[in-house]
């Protein structure tokens, strides 16, 4: 640490040093973010995927591992936080679920920002645009945690739609087709049912699911095509807001 830091450091208020921890926190998470969009553009999305494979347990690790110490939990060898591995299974359930509704949150705050800031045509490039990212990313790391197979067919996309950010927090439904194809449907969707207690239509998500569904079954495995059946603002039944035809294409 240079001497005009540390000088700067010892003359701060302690409000002004509790939020440089949390500032601290936020530049890591986006340097982290950074690196990997730019590993992506370098070197292509799937060896940007499997270096981030690398490089998750290594940071994050050293990272729990030296917080740990300051904050005073305890930490594994693997440097997950002794405390969750201790939860029982019904509130990890229920932590999972949190995280969900926290990582939904975070994508309206980000689009409503960029809304106000430029419009709603802007904002949903940029969302849109954010699927292509996301929705393969989310696909393989689900084949991670799962262990599926690189090309597992109709059965690996089924586990994975059930592994979902999604899935912790809308109703979902899958029905069988025949030995090739099956139709997911999103049978309540927590944005749009939000939308509908408030009476505003709902939000048209077509553009991004046309990206969204498609990017993550071809992760999943490149043989599978999807087929909107619909989606807002198309019509749909009270029953569903979207629906989506998969199908097992022959190589």
């Amino acid at each position: 640490m240079s001497n005009r830091m540390a000088e700067m450091l010892e003359q701060a208020d302690q409000k002004l040093l509790v939020r440089l921890v949390v500032d601290a926190i936020r530049r890591t998470v986006v340097h982290y973010g950074c690196w990997f969009a730019q590993v992506e553009h370098q070197l292509g999305a799937e060896l940007a995927t499997a270096i981030e494979r690398e490089v998750w347990p290594a940071s994050m690790g050293n990272q729990m591992k030296r917080l740990g110490k300051k904050l005073g939990f305890a930490v594994l060898d693997d440097g997950t936080p002794a405390a969750l591995a201790e939860m029982s299974a019904p509130d990890l359930v229920s932590l999972l679920r949190d995280l969900g509704v926290n990582w939904l949150a975070n994508d309206g705050i980000w689009f409503q920002a960029v809304e106000h800031a430029h419009g709603m045509n802007d904002a949903k490039r940029c969302n849109d645009t954010c699927w292509t990212r996301y929705s393969p990313f989310e696909a393989r790391r689900i084949k991670d945690l799962l262990e599926l197979p690189e090309q597992g067919g109709l059965d690996a996309l089924r586990q994975a739609l059930a592994y979902r950010m999604y899935a912790l927090i809308n109703r979902q439904s899958i029905e069988e087709v025949d030995d090739r194809s099956f139709i997911f449907r999103m049978n309540d969707c927590r944005v749009q049912a939000a939308r509908k207690r408030k009476g505003l239509d709902d939000y048209p998500c077509k553009t991004a699911g046309m990206v969204e569904y498609p990017y993550f079954a071809r992760a999943i495995d490149s043989r599978i095509e999807t087929q909107c059946i619909g989606c807002p603002p198309d019509p749909h039944p009270e029953e569903w807001y979207c629906a989506w035809k998969f199908i097992l294409r022959e190589s």
